[in-house]
């Protein structure tokens, strides 16, 4: 439609989005003085009967849940091309999946936002109205004269009567946020296929990657920093693939996480709470404590005064770091469960130039940590971290003389420039031990970290 202007009295000013059979414009009501949405069916499904009465559907139940809590149909009405179009109110912050784009929400805003679309969907429940498809795309935010968000649930394209949804024999939804009876033809669904997209949705909004399929589903503290396990809990029963399991509606389940990020807000998870990420950092910090009679070396790298050569305790890990980051060493050795491996002591060092401050990821420091692993997959445990707090530049492989492997990296750290890059090793034959690299920098680029990786040496 790129010649068309006006749509009666709605003047169109940009094209918003598309999905599978319409076309979403941003308009302006010129007699309400207003800004609305307007939704046309694509010009190559005009003559088919089925998809237009499927699209008329959509407003109609958009219609009969008038709810604040779903998107508002003011008008409706036919172009001279026989396509029907429909006018709907405009949210003009956005979608959840807009605001996600950066990395995973703050853990209370998180919820609190997954709260406002269960009570979206709750409205719908009580007008008998399936949804069938929430995401973080179909969940629309509209700024208040205060400023707060008003969540909005959007698309009922794939919307169903629960008097409909019973006996459906189509599968439908979208991969990560549906649940199993909805994904097998002919399995019937209740409101309670609602309550796994909502669980799917706040385990997006939480960790900041789309949830993998029923029953595999990973726990979102093992990919949040500092998450309470109440948290995860909660999320996980409402992504039960069994939905007798499952919270039993999705009023119960926006209250619960309602409750949950009050908790939050109010001062947080206990430390008792804290994920693996945050252990991880504790430990290093504990082994700088406890490390009495244990050898730490630094060692002048004579080829390259500006650098100093660090061995652990067991002679087993040498690495090199810039000489700036050498005030402190201790080579105590690390426990691999704090990354999500198996238990054990493994050798494993620390060296910074603020030892004391390196638990804490919001101190800047500059500095790095090696720990080998001899079980597990390093590799899987550092592609699932998440570093909130942090902006996610990106991963690459690696491959040097010495070593392969994955490096991902983060920047906008606490810190003055806060940079902070993490690697798993394996030998180029693919052995053991693996190599597990944290490297902290206050400000610096990807030689530096890439030159300490590749500095990695281990003795037999």
């Amino acid at each position: 439609m790129p010649s068309l202007e006006r749509i009666g009295r709605y003047r169109l000013e940009r094209r918003l989005g598309a999905g599978g059979f319409g076309v979403v414009w941003l308009a302006h009501d010129d007699v309400l003085d207003a800004a609305v949405a307007v939704k046309v069916l694509t010009e190559n499904w005009v003559d088919r009967l089925d998809i237009r009465e499927r699209f008329l559907t959509e407003a109609r139940l958009l219609r009969k849940a008038d709810s604040s809590r779903v998107v508002q149909v003011y008008d409706i009405g036919e172009l001279p091309d026989g396509r029907p179009y429909f006018v709907m109110e405009y949210a003009d912050g956005g979608t959840l999946a807009e605001r996600i784009e950066a990395g995973p929400l703050p853990v209370a805003e998180a919820l609190r936002l997954t709260a406002l679309a269960a009570r979206g969907a709750a409205a719908l429940h009580a007008a008998g109205i399936v949804h069938r498809d929430i995401k973080p795309s179909n969940v629309l935010l509209r700024t208040t004269p205060g400023g707060a968000d008003r969540v909005l649930l959007a698309d009922l394209g794939l919307a169903k009567s629960l008097a409909q949804a019973s006996g459906l024999t189509l599968a439908a939804g979208s991969a990560g946020y549906t649940p199993p009876e909805q994904a097998r033809p002919g399995s019937g669904i209740d409101a309670r296929a609602d309550v796994y997209s909502l669980g799917a949705l706040g385990h997006h909004l939480v960790t900041g990657s789309v949830p993998g399929p029923p029953g595999k589903v990973e726990r979102p503290d093992r990919l949040r920093t500092g998450l309470g396990p109440d948290v995860g809990r909660a999320l996980l029963r409402a992504m039960e693939p069994d939905r007798e399991r499952r919270w039993p509606s999705a009023a119960v389940f926006a209250a619960e996480l309602e409750r949950l990020a009050g908790e939050v807000a109010a001062g947080g998870a206990p430390a008792s709470r804290r994920n693996r990420r945050t252990t991880l950092f504790a430990l290093a910090g504990a082994a700088v404590a406890c490390a009495v009679g244990v050898t730490a070396v630094l060692l002048t790298n004579e080829s390259a005064a500006s650098t100093l050569a660090v061995e652990d305790g067991t002679g087993r890990i040498t690495v090199e770091v810039p000489a700036g980051w050498g005030g402190q060493v201790r080579g105590s050795g690390w426990n691999p469960r704090s990354l999500g491996l198996e238990d054990g002591t493994e050798p494993g060092l620390v060296v910074a130039n603020r030892l004391a401050r390196w638990p804490d990821l919001r101190a800047g420091v500059d500095g790095a940590f090696v720990g080998l692993s001899a079980h597990g997959d390093v590799t899987g445990e550092v592609r699932a971290i998440a570093h909130p707090g942090c902006h996610y530049a990106g991963s690459h492989a690696y491959s040097g003389a010495r070593w392969h492997g994955l490096i991902r990296t983060w920047d906008g750290c606490p810190g003055k420039d806060g940079r902070l890059t993490e690697a798993a090793l394996t030998s180029p034959g693919g052995g053991r031990p693996q190599v597990y690299v944290q490297i902290r920098q206050e400000s610096g680029d990807d030689d530096t970290a890439d030159g300490v990786i590749a500095s990695v040496r281990l003795k037999a």
